[in-house]
């Protein structure tokens, strides 16, 4: 089978505008004189991410260079390889290798160790350290590659880092992007490179998905390599692995392939072994129409029979918090509102257990997460005689199929969306992730600057009304 060039096998193929040149001419001839050799499609990808505008920057610095593929197609030998020779061409060049699980960092310094026995390239190096958490490979010219595991919480308090690599990019979290980019902004020119497979259900994935969806909608500044097989593929055609995975069959044999085809379920050899991504990752979990249909002209208040419940929700990086509301009828029909959002920055926490207190009495729920951060006003809730229940992800679980239910059987109301745009937005652009094994599955949210906390508060809200064994209404008729 010929050679083919990366235009030519990329699905999906984005680059950055104002290239003028490439490091990757330089750094192919020392690749040459080490007996280093790259196909035709490792030669177009490198050269994009080493490509240079007027400047002098490359021209992936804004948005970074970004690869989804299918495994064991070379990602790896290609960008590691490339990282070890920038090394040695770039003086006192910092670059860090990280990746989501210990073993995958483990085995990626393994491999870069072997290049450092090279006849011609290893006389660059000075020094390897080998220590758990602290493995570098050192050049004589100040230069180093550091490696490590985000799920150990590498890569934090580093500074001034001119590369980073981010390995399994699938389930790189919004929170570990947010600690590490900021340490390259120091750097005269940065280069940034995500390396993932489609993400499977349940990953982590915010950060690589709205990678993805930023190249397609046209972003400029970043490069996007996506290799796979057609979205109708056969899993059969060995024409379609060919596709999707360019170093078949002269690296990868059939039999690894065939391997997985036997022993993967079809949905994750199509995105293993494939690079398919799944057409549910980056669809909306509720139906606008739906949403839309529930809307009702407010405001509204319950009547004496109504249950009333609150939940309280804080965004992960604690910067915003909700108090969502819901109204159980009688007849099982309910209404669910945002009743306060709030920046924390601005006016902090105590204002929640003030509202939360003051409802209380007429109350008949108040939720929070067991997993959120707004947990952390449990003590204060519980001080002011508030009897918080707490959910844990089996709950989540049932409280997100719940609300879906009820808007499908028309069972749910809410306010129009111009009276409550966070909320608006959160269900806007809500996905869902999966929870344990049994089909169960929580909000997720479609890009890092989504806040679906609005989303989880109401919906919280809405399932302590049925839930709870508080009914505040029979008291009140006792008084009466």
């Amino acid at each position: 089978m010929p050679e083919r060039r990366l235009s030519e096998i990329a699905v999906h193929l984005v680059r950055p505008s104002g290239i003028i040149g490439s490091d990757f001419t330089v750094l192919n001839k020392v690749a040459v004189k080490a007996g280093i050799s790259y196909d035709l499609w490792q030669q177009g990808l490198l050269y994009l991410m080493l490509a240079k505008r007027e400047d002098g920057k490359y021209a992936c610095g804004e948005g970074g260079t970004v690869v989804s593929s299918c495994r064991q197609i070379g990602k790896t030998f290609t960008i590691g390889t490339a990282m070890f020779l920038l090394a040695i061409l770039r003086k006192g060049l910092k670059v860090i290798w990280t990746a989501h699980h210990t073993r995958t960092s483990d085995e990626t310094f393994a491999d870069l160790c072997d290049i450092a026995r090279n006849r011609v390239l290893g006389g660059y190096v000075e020094r390897i350290r080998r220590a758990n958490g602290q493995q570098e490979i050192a050049f004589r010219n100040g230069s180093r590659i550091m490696f490590g595991a985000r799920e150990n919480g590498f890569g934090r308090g580093l500074h001034s880092v001119d590369v980073e690599v981010f390995d399994e990019a699938q389930i790189l979290t919004v929170r570990a992007l947010d600690n590490m980019i900021p340490i390259v902004n120091v750097s005269p020119n940065p280069l940034v490179v995500f390396l993932g497979n489609p993400p499977k259900p349940g990953d982590q994935s915010e950060a690589f998905e709205e990678k993805r969806r930023n190249a397609l909608g046209g972003t400029d500044g970043m490069v996007y390599v996506e290799l796979s097989a057609d979205r109708d593929a056969d899993p059969d055609d060995r024409e379609q692995w060919a596709k999707a995975n360019p170093s078949f069959p002269k690296r990868t044999s059939e039999t690894a392939i065939q391997r997985m085809r036997n022993l993967l379920s079809e949905d994750s050899f199509r995105r293993e072994a494939l690079g398919i991504w799944d057409e549910t990752t980056t669809h909306t979990a509720i139906d606008p129409e739906q949403w839309k249909h529930a809307a009702i002209d407010g405001p509204f208040s319950p009547t004496q029979t109504d249950l009333v419940g609150y939940a309280i929700d804080m965004s992960p990086d604690r910067s915003t918090l909700a108090i969502g509301g819901a109204v159980r009828h009688a007849d099982g029909s309910a209404h669910v509102e945002l009743r306060e959002f709030e920046s924390t920055k601005s006016k902090g926490t105590a204002w929640a257990v003030d509202y939360i207190s003051e409802h209380w009495p007429r109350a008949a729920s108040v939720v929070i997460d067991g997993q959120s951060p707004a947990m952390a006003l449990l003590p204060d809730l519980k001080a002011r005689h508030v009897r918080v229940i707490v959910t844990n992800a089996g709950d989540m679980g049932r409280a997100c199929g719940r609300l879906l239910d009820m808007l499908r059987d028309r069972k749910l109301t809410h306010l129009p969306d111009s009276e409550q745009p966070a909320l608006a937005q959160a269900v806007a652009n809500a996905t869902t992730r999966s929870i344990g094994q049994s089909g169960a599955f929580g909000w997720n949210k479609t890009g890092s600057d989504i806040d679906i906390s609005p989303l989880v508060a109401v919906t919280l809200a809405l399932y302590g009304t049925y839930i709870t064994k508080r009914n505040p209404n029979r008291r009140q008729e006792v008084m009466v």
